[in-house]
C-alpha cells in the first residue's frame, strides 16, 4: 500500500541531474532556513517578555512541537494526491521531500518552497508532470478544507449570528462538496483532504490554546472557542492565496486582529499573534529537523538514494 509501483510516472535522470536538483533543492531549504531566522529575530524583538511566564513558555513549546508533527498532515495529503495523479512515490520519501521543502516558503515570494519541492521530487525520481499537478491539486484541496471555517466566522462579523447556525452551514458546505470531490479526485484525493482539514483543525486549536494561555485570568469564554479557531484557519487561507507574501506573513495577523477585536484585550490578542507566529516557525523548523534526520532519502521506487 505504502510504496505501491506505477511505472508509467516514475523517472529516470542521469546522477548528474539528479545531484544537481538535490543541490537546488538544498539550497532553497537553505535559503529559507536565512529567513526564518530573521522572522525569528524579528518576532523576538516585538514581544513583550514580561508578560509570558515560565508556564507559557512550556505551553508555546508544547504547541510548537504540535504543530511541528502536524505538518506531517500536509505531507500525507500530498503524498495521497502524487497517488491519485499516478506518480510513484513512497510514503516516507514523500514526507522527507515536503519538509525538506517547506521552510522556503519564508522566501519573499511564497513560491519558493513549490520550485524546491519540484526539484527534489524530481531528483529522487518522480515524474515532472505530475509533480507539478501536485501543486494545483494541493493547493485547490486545502482551499477547499479552508473554506469550510467560512461559516463558522460569521458569529465574529455578525453579532447575534449564533454560533451552532455557523456548524450547520460548514456541515452543510462539506456534504454538498464530498460527492463532487470524491467524483473529481477518487478515493486518494478525499483522503488528502481529510489530512489536510485535520492539520487545519490541529492548527487552530494551537491558536485558541495560545490565546487562552495569554488571556490568563480573564479568560477566553468557551463559546468563542470555535469562531476564534476557524478566523485562525479563514485568515491562514488568506494568507495562502495572497501573492507575494512569504507565509502568509503579514496578511494572517492583519485579519485576525480585524476579526478577533474585542474579544479580549488589544494588548494581549497582538502578543497571541505574534506568539502564534513564532510558535508556528518553531514548528516549521521542527518538521524540517525531523524530515531532515527520521525520514531517509528515497527514488520514486522506495530503494534509499544518498
Amino acid at each position: 500500500m505504502d510504496d505501491a509501483a506505477l511505472p508509467s510516472a516514475q523517472l529516470t535522470m542521469s546522477p548528474a541531474l539528479r545531484r544537481g536538483l538535490h543541490w537546488f533543492g538544498g539550497a532553497l531549504a537553505l535559503v529559507g532556513i536565512a529567513f526564518v531566522g530573521l522572522r525569528l529575530d524579528a518576532y523576538w524583538r516585538d514581544l513583550a517578555f514580561s508578560a509570558i511566564t515560565p508556564g507559557g513558555w512550556c505551553v508555546m513549546a508544547l504547541l510548537a512541537f504540535v504543530y511541528g508533527a502536524a505538518n506531517i498532515l500536509l505531507a500525507l495529503a500530498w503524498w495521497h494526491l502524487l497517488r491519485h495523479l499516478e506518480a510513484v512515490a513512497s510514503r516516507t520519501g514523500a514526507i522527507r521531500i515536503y519538509g525538506l521543502s517547506q521552510l522556503a516558503k519564508y522566501v519573499p515570494g511564497n513560491i519558493f518552497h513549490l520550485a524546491g519541492r519540484q526539484a527534489l521530487g524530481m531528483a529522487a525520481g518522480i515524474a515532472p508532470v505530475p509533480l507539478a499537478k501536485s501543486i494545483g491539486w494541493e493547493l485547490g484541496s486545502i482551499a477547499i478544507a479552508g473554506a469550510l471555517s467560512g461559516p463558522l466566522v460569521l458569529p465574529l462579523i455578525l453579532p447575534g449570528f449564533p454560533v451552532a447556525a455557523g456548524v450547520a452551514l460548514a456541515l452543510l458546505a462539506a456534504a454538498l462538496l464530498a460527492v463532487p470531490v470524491g467524483r473529481l479526485g477518487g478515493p486518494q484525493a478525499r483522503l488528502a483532504l481529510l489530512w489536510q482539514t485535520l492539520f487545519l483543525l490541529v492548527s487552530a486549536a494551537v491558536f485558541v490554546s495560545l490565546l487562552g494561555a495569554v488571556a490568563g485570568g480573564a479568560g477566553l469564554k468557551t463559546g468563542y472557542w470555535l469562531p476564534v479557531g476557524s478566523a485562525y484557519v479563514f485568515a491562514w487561507l488568506v494568507g495562502l492565496v495572497t501573492p507575494g507574501a512569504p507565509a502568509g506573513v503579514g496578511v494572517r495577523e492583519m485579519l485576525l486582529l480585524f476579526l478577533l477585536h474585542g474579544l479580549v484585550s488589544e494588548e494581549q490578542l497582538l502578543l497571541a499573534v505574534l506568539l502564534g507566529r513564532m510558535v508556528t516557525v518553531v514548528g516549521d523548523v521542527l518538521f524540517f529537523a525531523a524530515a531532515t534526520v527520521f525520514f531517509p532519502t528515497q527514488t520514486a521506487s522506495g530503494s534509499e538514494h544518498v
